[in-house]
Formats: structure tokens, sequence, C-alpha cells
């Protein structure tokens, strides 16, 4: 198991909603799409994908637990402990890639994107003030999608995805967001034989593959994944149906 390493926060920026990007050196080498382990001494332990990789990387972090909150608390100048980078990244398919991402899974895929100049990005949430991300890939011209269509398309991610996939020719696709919006990614690639490539997240204790908090129809996504492919993703009968509480239970997603 890699040992913890501790590395200082050099900028925060506000991304959107209670959506915060920390800023750090390490000497790490991440790809697209895998996580670290954050450990905030006597609060808690959570995964977070990477969504700035380079000199200086990144954790974007929604506010929607107590670790979260707490890391929201924090200012330039403190410290992380982290260990990792862990997990199965994203593969770079040749060809025409269609990339859409769902509220805070925009973070996973942001340094999936800057490495696929020519992709087609659909940056979805449920509001504009909780789209992520516009700014950073504004010159690479997206298309938006809100719930309430209080920005760009109004309606899903999904629909918007069926949209371009009726007009144009892909070769993958790649997603991350809520569950339910990447089953439905999943039901698309398979409707119109293109190959995709999903991060999925979910509850996690130990990161490396021991506790099986993570698992989903026998994977593990801790080292399995979190990215699968069209294959395991096809074979996925809990997906976006079946997730599991902290206690490992089995519970329908409603």
């Amino acid at each position: 198991m890699r040992m913890y390493h501790v590395v200082e926060i050099e900028e925060i920026h506000e991304e959107a909603k209670d959506v915060r990007t920390f800023l750090f050196r390490d000497s790490s080498e991440p790809k697209p799409g895998q996580f670290y382990m954050i450990w905030l001494p006597g609060v808690d332990e959570f995964p977070m994908s990477i969504s700035h990789i380079g000199e200086v990387k990144g954790f974007t972090v929604k506010k929607i637990g107590a670790g979260t909150a707490r890391m929201h608390e924090l200012r330039e100048g403190d410290k992380l402990w982290i260990r990792g980078p862990y997990g199965r990244g994203f593969e770079i398919i040749p060809g025409r890639a269609l990339v859409v991402g769902g509220g805070s899974g925009m973070a996973t895929l942001a340094p999936l994107i800057e490495m696929l100049p020519n992709a087609d990005i659909v940056i979805a949430a449920r509001t504009r003030d909780e789209l992520l991300f516009l700014e950073r890939f504004r010159e690479r011209k997206p298309w938006i999608a809100t719930d309430d269509g209080s920005l760009g398309f109004k309606g899903f991610a999904t629909q918007l995805a069926e949209n371009l996939l009726q007009d144009r020719e892909y070769d993958v696709i790649y997603t991350c967001g809520p569950e339910p919006m990447m089953l439905a990614m999943v039901n698309l690639a398979r409707k119109y034989s293109v190959g995709i490539q999903a991060s999925l997240e979910r509850y996690m204790k130990c990161g490396i593959g021991i506790c099986d908090s993570c698992s989903i129809n026998g994977y593990r996504v801790c080292v399995d994944g979190p990215v699968f492919h069209a294959e395991e993703l096809f074979s996925m009968t809990e997906l976006g149906k079946v997730r599991r509480a902290p206690s490992g239970r089995k519970e329908v997603m409603r």
C-alpha cells in the first residue's frame, strides 16, 4: 500500500456552487481517471479523482459530506495527507471522441479532455450555477445542457448526447457523472454501436481492493476501475440501480 505524503495547498479556486479546486505540487504521476485517498486527521478519509495533472495538480471538490465540508474550510498554505494514485484510468482511443460530463463528474474528465483536442464535449448540470469548468474549456466550444434550461440545451446530458450521436459518427464515448446518467450513456453506446468508457463513483473505504465496499457485480471499483469499458459496463446489472451503503448492505437507487 502506498504511504501517505503531505502536500501544501498553493491555490484555491471557486469553480461552481459548493465546488472548489485545491491546487498543489507533488512528484506522483497520475493518469486521467485515477484517484487518490485524502485523509483529514480527526475528520475523515475519502477518495478523490484528480482534476489537474502535471507539475501543478488539483482536486476539485464538491461539498457533500463531513469530509468535503471540512476540506472547504481549508485555506492556502494548509496541508493535505494523500496517498495514490490508484485505480485504472482512461485509455485514449484513436478517432473521434464524445465526452459527456454530468455535475461534478466533469472534474474526473477534465484532464482527459485536455489530451483530446478534437473531442466534442458535453457539460451538464441541474442548473447553470452548477456547471463545472465552463471557462476552462470555453475555447473548445462545449455543448451545454441544464435540466432547468437556465443555460444551453434544456434537458438531460443524455438527450443532448443522443442528438449528437444521431448527427455525427464517434469512435468512443467517455463519461462520468451521476450513475443513472452513465447507465443511460451505456445504453446509448450500445444502441449506436460506439465504444464507451465510464468512470464510476461508489462508496469507498480502503482504495486498494480489501474492503469490498465499492463492489458492483463482482468488480471492485477501486482496483478494477474506476474506469470501466463497454464489455464490463454492459454486464453490470447493478449499474444505476443498486448501490452499497457504508455498512455494505445493498440499496436500491432512487
